[in-house]
């Protein structure tokens, strides 16, 4: 009974922050930010983390103004979140802006690749925008949740404008029918999980964990790769989704100096604008055998 009420609550405060005036909505986001910056949790020591990581030119100063400008940005993308999951057309229209420098119609074989930068999420515009453009169908990985219940609400509010949702523990076989269908795939590799199907690469000068599957599949389905990089713009009133041109030249014979290849298009995007990537993810977890965890 007291999970049900949980899980109703959760929904009901959800759609009460998608009818919010956007404005309003983001000023919440950053409200919470700035608590969560300055409450001593383990997540804040795994941003803290990071950023001395990457960034060990930074003054400590400089670091700490980073993770606070990171933890305010990370407010807002949490409750954006309901217009993510729940908000209209019209709202993800308002709230998101894509520019594309490929023919997103031409049905080519294409996967998008996007990293985790606040506005992750933002692909669901191309789901929404689908069958006005006459693009076709969007196909994104999830992580399943341990909530059953918020597990299959997730599944069908990101499936709403008829795009699919694909476990990331699911076979290569369906990825592979709907690439070859030139439906669009978003795949987000930067992230830790585990050593299956990985390899160690540089990252920031760190050698990490990284799955080799964008490789592995572009190969297999004569596909190209493009990045997908939703930021927000300059006045940071609105995200910009921005597809970039297929990289050239990719895949390669060689899946291991691909995956570092990616690897460095992505420092180079979040050296632009770090405090808008997603620090609170353990990224150098796994280490190569021999070394210490970096995050004890």
């Amino acid at each position: 009974m007291f999970k049900n009420f949980s899980n109703n609550s959760g929904v009901a405060l959800l759609r009460f922050l998608v009818s919010l005036p956007y404005k309003t909505l983001v000023s919440i986001g950053y409200g919470l930010g700035y608590l969560a910056a300055h409450i001593p949790s383990d997540r804040n020591r795994v941003v803290q983390k990071n950023l001395e990581l990457c960034f060990p030119e930074l003054s400590s100063n400089e670091i700490n103004e980073l993770r606070k400008q990171h933890w305010r940005l990370l407010g807002r993308s949490l409750v954006e979140k309901s217009i993510i999951w729940l908000g209209t057309k019209k709202q993800l229209d308002d709230m998101i802006e894509v520019r594309s420098e490929v023919d997103l119609s031409d049905r080519k074989p294409r996967i998008l690749v996007n990293m985790h930068f606040i506005g992750i999420e933002g692909s669901i515009i191309l789901s929404a925008l689908a069958h006005d453009r006459g693009w076709p169908r969007t196909s994104g990985f999830f992580q399943r949740m341990k909530s059953p219940f918020f597990n299959r609400k997730i599944i069908e509010w990101r499936n709403r404008f008829g795009g699919k949702s694909i476990a990331r523990q699911s076979r290569l076989l369906e990825l592979i029918r709907e690439i070859k269908s030139g439906n669009f795939i978003f795949i987000a590799p930067d992230i830790d999980l585990g050593p299956k199907d990985s390899v160690f690469v540089p990252f920031f000068g760190i050698q990490t964990n990284t799955i080799t599957a964008i490789s592995r599949l572009a190969r297999a389905c004569n596909a190209e790769v493009c990045l997908m990089i939703t930021t927000l713009n300059a006045d940071r009133s609105k995200y910009i989704c921005r597809i970039q041109r297929a990289l050239e030249n990719f895949p390669s014979d060689d899946p291991v100096a691909d995956t570092a290849r990616l690897n460095r298009c992505f420092e180079d995007e979040i050296r632009k604008r770090p405090a808008e990537y997603y620090w609170v993810h353990k990224r150098f977890k796994y280490r190569p055998p021999g070394e210490t965890n970096l995050y004890d």
